[in-house]
């Protein structure tokens, strides 16, 4: 009780620990040296309140009502701004020594969070609060690392809370947050970004899209982009014109929810049908099962539908069937029928035990918060119907990052990885580097089995539904996928899923666009083109 009657705390805030990517040398986030203003109201002579009041109000353009209520105010210490630039602040040091005043003021060392790039990478990045904490994105995940701990300045008072000069005062530093390094490839990150907004906007995507690209050997995020994008500069600012115009005629929930809206990563909080690019989960599990091979010829035929329990299903080209089919011409042509039959062949506990394994059932356990996981019928309600569904990539859902994990799995000789989103963690002060290490999780499928889904997959490209994902001079593999957006909605989402170059796979690209009504249709075949940065791809490890 003494030493809170005789002591005056002011504190002293850390500078947040800077966010890099994956080169470590793009800042992705950094705090600038700012200036927080405070008083000690009791320290500042009544005659010079009004005074104190009107200078603030001139200097930092505040309301001098509010201002002056402060330094009226009986209490130990008031914030009168935050976060304000040296510039200002020495116009204030300027006034006070021209006036005389050298008690009362305190002008004290505080930061600002910036973002260099402003939206780029604004999902996965996220932004920080008034107090530079940390409320979304790595800024929110890795909070305890980049936040450091604050410092203070304790003085001594006397009984009526009065300074006791300076040779009470007492300063304890504050230790700044440490470093974070991501897996983001800033180059990477800013072509995919491009390329995504330029599909969204060629495609009129209502509910915008967003892209996933893995190292499928490490399990790192070269890049992860929602689209449309905000300014992490200024987060509470509305990125689509429309809702702007609207703003202040929505209530106060109303704003909250589309705000949250607006900062959702979807790639790893957001669930949807995947549609036939799921193809590949029944194709290795077929493989692995030996229950087909991928060049007998005739071994399936398509006729336009399949009977299931009494339900007709139709073949998406069920006005021309596909015929005799090899399971390699079945993936290529995307044959509905073919990928029933094998599911019934699979059975329920078979395909649920590869669902576990390519981890549809769980979090991938990213980095990042909010993340979902699949949302699939309980094990024990799949009849014949439901399982027929399943085996083609409906009445299902799971996230993108999902999606990009199990077919990095394929890529990657069978052998699963945890999605890495952070490299490193650096503590400037002392030099040390925690690595945080590629973490393997499971062998899903044979080394044989990946080979094979793989060799199908860079005919799906060459020959099949993904010709327009060619690139030149690369080995591409993919599937092409279109589902609908709910039931009944009339919705649609349509998406690719690629893997290059197949001989020595780098990196795993699922583009996903919601509800696309453009000319171009929603057809995943109709719309994919897959850049590649040529240079980019062969200087990474």
């Amino acid at each position: 009780m003494a030493y809170k009657q005789q002591s005056l705390d002011r504190k002293i805030n850390p500078k947040r620990g800077t966010i890099y990517d994956a080169t470590e040398k793009n800042v992705l986030a950094v705090s600038a040296t700012v200036e927080t203003v405070t008083v000690n109201p009791i320290n500042i002579k009544e005659e010079n309140k009004e005074k104190v009041a009107r200078a603030f109000t001139e200097i930092f353009e505040l309301d001098y009502e509010v201002v002056l209520k402060k330094v009226k105010k009986r209490s130990s210490i008031e914030t009168i701004i935050k976060k304000v630039d040296k510039e200002k602040t020495d116009k204030l040091r300027q006034w006070m020594q021209k006036n005389n005043i050298t008690t009362g003021i305190n002008i004290d060392e505080d930061s600002k969070r910036y973002y260099p790039y402003n939206d780029l990478a604004s999902h996965v990045i996220g932004f920080c609060g008034s107090d530079n904490q940390g409320l979304d994105g790595i800024e929110a995940k890795y909070e305890e690392v980049l936040k450091g701990s604050s410092g203070k300045i304790i003085r001594v008072t006397d009984a009526k809370g009065g300074e006791i000069g300076k040779e009470g005062e007492d300063y304890i530093a504050a230790i700044d947050g440490k470093d974070v390094i991501l897996s983001i490839d800033m180059t990477i990150q800013s072509i995919a970004e491009k390329y995504l907004k330029q599909a969204c906007i060629d495609n009129v995507c209502t509910d915008g899209g967003n892209i996933v690209m893995m190292n499928p050997k490490t399990g790192d995020i070269i890049a992860m982009a929602t689209y449309p994008g905000y300014d992490l500069n200024s987060p509470y600012t509305i990125n689509q014109d429309e809702l702007k115009n609207s703003w202040e005629n929505l209530t106060a929930p109303e704003r909250t929810k589309n705000l949250q809206q607006m900062w959702r990563n979807k790639a790893i909080a957001d669930t949807y049908e995947p549609g036939s690019t799921f193809k590949l989960v029944t194709t290795s599990a077929a493989l692995e099962e030996g229950i087909t091979i991928p060049d007998k010829e005739g071994e399936f035929n398509c006729s336009g539908a399949i009977e299931i329990a009494g339900v007709r299903i139709k073949c998406w080209r069920h006005y021309r069937p596909h015929g005799a089919e090899s399971l390699r011409q079945a993936l290529m042509n995307s044959c509905n029928p073919v990928f029933i039959g094998l599911g019934q062949r699979i059975g329920v506990d078979k395909y649920y035990g590869y669902l576990k394994k390519f981890g549809f059932l769980d979090k991938t356990g990213i980095e990042l918060p909010g993340e979902a996981k699949g949302i699939f019928l309980a094990q024990n309600k799949v009849g014949p119907v439901e399982l027929a569904t399943i085996s083609f990539g409906q009445r299902f859902e799971v996230t993108p990052l999902q999606m990009v994990s199990a077919v990095s799995a394929i890529a990657n000789d069978g052998m699963k990885m945890k999605p890495r989103i952070v490299k490193k963690i650096i503590d400037t002060k002392t030099g040390e580097i925690q690595e945080i290490q590629a973490e393997k999780t499971e062998q899903i499928i044979s080394e044989k089995t990946a080979k094979e889904v793989l060799s199908m997959m860079q005919s799906v490209v060459a020959e099949g539904t993904g010709k327009n994902a060619t690139v030149k001079g690369f080995t591409v593999g993919g599937k092409t996928g279109t589902s609908e957006d709910g039931v009944n909605t009339n919705k649609y989402v349509t998406s690719f899923i690629g893997v290059a170059p197949i001989t020595d796979p780098q990196v795993v690209i699922l583009v996903t666009l919601y509800n696309p009504t453009g000319e171009g249709g929603h057809q995943g075949g109709a719309w994919v083109i897959l850049t590649t940065h040529s240079e980019t791809m062969k200087n990474r490890e």
